[in-house]
């Protein structure tokens, strides 16, 4: 009884030095290896200060920025998630029907059928730092009225922060609205 007894801790402390730390420093390792920043989040500077990380989402709200999609979870990455409702939830329906009348009022050039719709509904994590080139363009008229800039030197800085896809085929074209951001108020210097 006493030699089983030993041998299941041996055991049990075995597998949780396999499970629970070689297994972690595997991930790490490949992380460190395989991965941009490795495995770090890259984060942006504006000033020589810190603004944010370019994989979470935040919120801007200026008619002087480009807009991200909107998040179920404020933009709380402790609590990543999306909204759950279905789109028959009439509380879900309402909201995004808020979000487009709040869009098309600071865009009223555009038709509501021109309006995207990942700029009214959240991503299933909440923190989608990302909008295509077709948000980032209803947008560019908005923020050239906002910042007193000509609308083709804000499509110039859109079209140089615009990411292609992976080899050309995997995944979609998109623009990091941090990134564009920061590289708006780089461009007002």
């Amino acid at each position: 009884m006493k030699t089983t007894l030993i041998k299941s801790a041996k055991i049990t402390l075995m597998f949780c030095l396999l499970l629970g730390v070689s297994y972690v420093f595997v991930l790490w390792i490949f992380a460190q290896v395989a991965s941009p920043n490795k495995g770090n989040a890259e984060m942006i500077t504006l000033n020589g200060k810190v603004v944010g990380a370019a994989n979470v989402g935040q919120e801007f709200t200026k008619d002087i920025y480009f807009w991200g999609r909107p998040s179920a979870v404020n933009y709380a990455a402790d609590a990543s998630g999306g909204s759950n409702k279905s789109v028959t939830n009439k509380k879900y329906l309402e909201n995004v029907e808020s979000k487009i009348k709040t869009f098309l009022a600071h865009h009223p050039y555009l038709k509501r059928s021109e309006v995207p719709i990942e700029m009214v509904t959240a991503s299933g994590s909440g923190l989608d730092p990302d909008i295509t080139p077709q948000c980032a363009y209803v947008q560019i008229k908005r923020i050239a009225l906002a910042r007193g800039i000509s609308e083709s030197a804000i499509k110039e800085i859109v079209e140089k922060q615009i990411q292609k896809p992976f080899l050309g085929i995997f995944g979609t074209a998109k623009v990091n609205v941090l990134k564009l951001n920061v590289a708006l108020e780089e461009a007002r210097k």
